[in-house]
């Protein structure tokens, strides 16, 4: 849906791009043009309202109340002011969610999660704990601003800092932002250097408008996100990934752990032991044109898989896109045709990140 006549929209539009209200809305498709901001986010500045994100809290003793049986990952070993990507499974290996993971201190948590599945998400990690830990849903109470792109550390420091200079990937530092306790993590979804702020709801409109003070700074929607992370192969929930799909079919074995217990780990065995008859691969189309969702993917006569995301990049100037494909098939460089039943478009197989100059682990 394109939100450029909702009344949401159109009061950022009035007040040149602000947060004027947070109330979990949905971030707006575009604010001036999806390739125009894409191409900010690689070059400089991006700012983007993700305040529809899910975030959990937890305290307890992590060992004892059952709390790591909901990750296919470990959790007791994340060191503090660390964090970690993963999933929560369903008992046949299928990924319930893709999250984040943060050590807020030895016997406290941050959890994640995207919007559409924070109430599921949840209800499956309450429902491992035991005892009298704490597991609260503090995602109404809870805003995120993401600020990504080369020059972000930049802004950062000069706004808050000289100590944000010191969170490497997937670290992150507690502030006082606008007189609010304040998360800075150096995460992102766009492959560009770039920070997320997790902070009090309250506070976020006054933190967005200061952002988009700074000349470097355009606030970016929905449209570019979606180009940003899918140059870089990063999964989108319930398009490339969903509850019917292992972590071993998407390619992400590193982010599953085979030494713990988890829920789903009897199917994350069987997909690693006998192997997989299907793959997430990546395409780069032979011109500007783009394949969608649910294009087939034929290696000659041979229809073999079918695409889950697909867009026009303008970073590299070319249709791209990801999808599952037979495995014997997933051989970068093998040209492929991909097509609706009407349009046909001639592409080849190429390895993640089709977008190899991000600035994420500068």
């Amino acid at each position: 849906m394109d939100t450029r006549n909702t009344p949401i929209y159109q009061s950022h539009v009035r007040a040149g791009a602000r947060m004027t209200d947070f109330a979990g809305w949905n971030l707006p498709i575009q604010y001036t043009g999806i390739i125009e901001e894409a191409l900010h986010c690689r070059k400089s500045i991006s700012l983007f309202d993700t305040c529809h994100m899910g975030e959990f809290y937890f305290k307890g003793d992590i060992g004892k109340s059952g709390l790591e049986y909901a990750f296919c990952f470990p959790i007791a070993d994340i060191k503090q002011g660390r964090c970690r990507y993963g999933f929560i499974l369903n008992g046949i290996g299928g990924i319930i969610d893709d999250l984040i993971v943060y050590r807020l201190a030895e016997d406290e948590l941050m959890i994640v999660v995207n919007a559409a599945t924070t109430d599921n998400d949840f209800a499956t990690i309450k429902d491992c704990i035991k005892g009298t830990a704490v597991f609260e849903n503090r995602s109404r109470s809870t805003a995120k601003i993401d600020v990504q792109g080369p020059l972000a550390r930049d802004l950062m420091v000069e706004r808050y800092g000289d100590d944000i200079k010191k969170s490497p990937y997937f670290g992150f530092i507690n502030k006082k932002i606008a007189g609010k306790d304040a998360i800075v993590s150096r995460t992102g979804y766009t492959g560009e250097l770039g920070y997320e702020i997790y902070i009090d709801a309250s506070a976020a409109a006054g933190v967005w408008d200061s952002l988009c003070e700074d000349p470097r700074v355009r606030p970016a929607g929905l449209g570019a996100r979606d180009i940003l992370r899918l140059e870089m192969g990063y999964c989108l929930y319930g398009s490339d990934i969903d509850d019917m799909t292992s972590p071993i079919e998407a390619g992400l074995d590193y982010f599953v752990d085979l030494d713990k217990d988890y829920s789903g780990k009897k199917g994350i065995v069987q997909h690693k032991e006998m192997g997989v008859p299907r793959i997430r691969a990546g395409f780069v189309t032979n011109s500007r044109r783009s394949p969608r969702h649910g294009y087939k993917i034929f290696c000659g006569e041979v229809m073999s898989g079918e695409i889950t995301s697909g867009t026009f990049s303008p970073t590299l100037s070319t249709g791209i896109g990801m999808g599952y494909i037979d495995t014997a098939m997933n051989k970068p460089g093998t040209p492929v045709t991909l097509s609706d039943g009407k349009v046909t478009i001639d592409a080849v197989i190429a390895e993640f990140p089709l977008y190899k100059n991000g600035t994420a682990r500068k």
